[in-house]
């Protein structure tokens, strides 16, 4: 017999610990352990029951959410679900990321919302899927906040589009991308989209705040937005967005036509737009998708980069490209920006 996936729920609304018992405990897969009212409480709970999954809420008395994730990678490192209405507060939802939890769900309508059962299967999956999560692979990533002077007479210099790197991953990426982001170097003739896994209702809140710590100008994509370089799109998992050319010979973003596999789709695009000036770099995460794309980008000569699987706390993604001969570049997370400026640096200079 399979274990029981243990979870602790950590919530200061007695209306939310008894929906998220009832819904979390109808599934025959889990088994929940306990509740705590706030973030403290849920720091001697872990200790004490030892639950294979958190979800937590951010908004709490004694001790909040954000404190409590990072007290709990320090001294009982637990894969984390965050489960907020203050889904709207860039600050909360990027630092939750940057810090390393799994994911972070909007509660559906508010903290005492009456339709979180319509979020049932959502939130079952997520915590099926942390309970997967390579815990000692999670890293916080230090960030620093950039003055907003400093970083316009980066832009001052034109520099042309020559180049796009796609980057795609699903849960566990944000924290990966906000590391790789942060030491990439704006100055490159490309532009970057990613695909990542995260709401459309966080979306926006979260790439404000990112926006904030890397020289990169981060924008949320949006259908028919034409590339610049030294920009950063993040699209979503969920709406997915492939580069494309418009009709004045513009290469713009445009909806893709496969949501379920997002990221072949990305690379595809980008292969077929930009040739050996293609860079496709696949990261942690869940599933097989993007083997494909990165075989598009190898045969028009691009270059295909993938995190090692050493370094993801979810493996399957990049298992599966590398497992496929169509990865030219496997490295650690904390080199990946390196190697992107080695690789175009090295073409733009040939």
């Amino acid at each position: 017999m399979v274990d029981k996936i243990k979870v602790l729920i950590v919530d200061d609304a007695s209306f939310m610990i008894k929906a998220l018992s009832e819904m979390l405990g109808s599934d025959p897969d889990i088994d929940v352990v306990g509740v705590a009212k706030n973030g403290q409480e849920g720091l001697e709970k872990i200790k004490e029951l030892k639950p294979d999954v958190i979800t937590l809420d951010v908004d709490m008395p004694v001790m909040d959410g954000i404190r409590t994730v990072r007290h709990i990678m320090i001294e009982s490192p637990v894969p984390i679900v965050m489960l907020s209405s203050l889904f709207n507060h860039g600050e909360i939802t990027f630092e939750a990321l940057r810090l390393g939890v799994v994911d972070f769900l909007p509660k559906p309508s508010g903290a005492i919302s009456k339709d979180i059962h319509d979020e049932r299967t959502k939130i079952i999956d997520r915590v099926k899927i942390a309970a997967d999560e390579k815990i000692d692979k999670v890293r916080r990533v230090k960030v620093c906040k950039l003055d907003s002077r400093d970083r316009l007479t980066e832009r001052y210099e034109f520099r042309q589009l020559d180049y796009v790197v796609s980057i795609g991953t699903t849960l566990g990426g944000p924290n990966t991308i906000i590391n790789l982001m942060s030491q990439l170097s704006p100055e490159l003739p490309a532009a970057v989209v990613v695909i990542q896994e995260i709401s459309q209702k966080i979306l926006p809140a979260f790439v404000e705040k990112f926006n904030e710590y890397t020289p990169w100008r981060v924008e949320v994509g949006i259908e028919g937005t034409v590339l610049e370089q030294g920009v950063c799109y993040v699209c979503s998992y969920n709406e997915p967005l492939v580069v494309q050319n418009n009709q004045n010979s513009e290469y713009c973003l445009v909806s893709g036509n496969n949501p379920h596999e997002p990221l072949n789709d990305l690379f595809s695009s980008v292969a077929e737009a930009f040739n050996e000036n293609a860079v496709g770099v696949l990261l942690t995460g869940i599933g097989n998708d993007g083997s494909r794309g990165f075989m598009s980008i190898k045969e028009k000569s691009g270059t295909t980069i993938a995190q090692s699987t050493e370094t993801c706390v979810y493996p399957n993604l990049t298992h599966s490209a590398i497992e496929s001969g169509v990865v030219d570049t496997v490295i650690s997370a904390n080199q990946l920006a390196g190697q992107i400026e080695l690789t175009i640096n090295g073409k733009h200079n040939d």
